[in-house]
């Protein structure tokens, strides 16, 4: 099967909060989006909808100025799904995180789209590999793995599948990218990266309130003001460098003994310590960050905790929190 190779006509389907916050995007940045839902008139009220948030939006400062007219002169309804991906380059599925309606709704995508159209799935957290399976042509198929809010998160996660042409991949990251989104490719796994993550660290807040050592609202204060500020600016292996790795192995140990061998360092961390790499005041760590650049990295790194925090300031206490 030949792939599309340039994207111009986009479709979404599935027109609710995460789709239609991916159809602005792609209206926004000038591509011709047509939605499609379990009908026409669900369609045409997520169009209105979609536009009048806009507005909204651009009011607040939030879009720039003109982006409501770009939305709204981009953005049209289908009748049907097969309407919304009849003359489609690239089509994102969004529809609820339900295995069998994913895969029923892939069957008719495949079914009635150009056999040169991408298709992306907006899944959460379902393999890619397993939702293939619906589509015909899954070469042309892969994961597309949007933050909420779509219009405002800049990383999406890119999921090829084990048939994925890797020209698709490659087509999917150029259209991440002109977007103005951060793509980031990864494996095929239940729960990708960012959820994988994610789920983790619920769980264990969860269990530290069935503990009794902290209230949800006490985890919420910690995390969002602690490692979780970090966490805006920094991914976990650049702050486990730059703090020191010889500490987190430390903390590991300490860890371990009260809560047993799930917290256990990692054999890499491990490794990595006893060959003398210790982060940036060894020179190394898990990432291979310059020396020469070190005093730079503190240097931002200071400078974006300090505008962090003034912003934060700004914005004022959260509401309801």
């Amino acid at each position: 099967m030949t792939i599309i190779d340039a994207i111009s006509a986009t479709a979404v389907v599935g027109s609710g909060y995460m789709g239609g916050g991916i159809a602005q995007v792609l209206a926004l940045h000038g591509y011709k989006v047509t939605l499609g839902d379990v009908d026409g008139e669900t369609a045409e009220r997520a169009r209105v909808r979609l536009v009048e948030q806009a507005r909204e939006f651009e009011a607040r400062g939030l879009l720039p100025k003109a982006a409501s007219e770009a939305i709204e002169g981009n953005l049209a309804a289908a009748g049907s799904i097969e309407e919304a991906v009849a003359a489609a380059d690239y089509i994102a599925e969004a529809v609820p995180e339900e295995p069998d309606l994913k895969a029923s709704v892939l069957r008719r995508i495949s079914a009635a789209a150009p056999g040169r159209a991408i298709i992306g799935t907006n899944t959460s957290a379902i393999p890619i590999g397993e939702l293939a399976t619906s589509v015909a042509g899954p070469e042309r198929f892969l994961g597309v793995h949007w933050m909420n809010p779509a219009p405002f998160i800049p990383g999406v996660e890119l999921i090829p599948g084990p048939d994925t042409d890797p020209d698709v991949l490659d087509l999917a990251e150029q259209l991440i990218r002109r977007l103005g989104k951060t793509p980031a490719r990864v494996a095929d796994t239940p729960g990708f990266v960012a959820n994988r993550l994610q789920f983790a660290l619920y769980k264990e807040a969860v269990q530290i309130v069935d503990d009794g050592v902290a209230t949800p609202e006490q985890i919420d204060a910690v995390v969002s003001n602690t490692f979780g500020f970090r966490l805006a600016l920094f991914g976990p292996f650049a702050i486990g460098d730059m703090a020191g790795l010889d500490v987190y192995e430390s903390a590991y140990r300490t860890l371990e003994k009260a809560y047993g061998e799930r917290f256990a360092a990692p054999e890499a961390l491990v490794a990595t310590v006893k060959d003398g790499n210790t982060g940036l005041k060894s020179g190394y760590g898990f990432l291979d960050i310059d020396p020469a650049d070190q005093a730079a990295l503190l240097a931002y790194r200071d400078n974006a905790y300090a505008r962090l925090s003034q912003l934060r300031a700004d914005l004022g206490q959260t509401p309801g929190l």
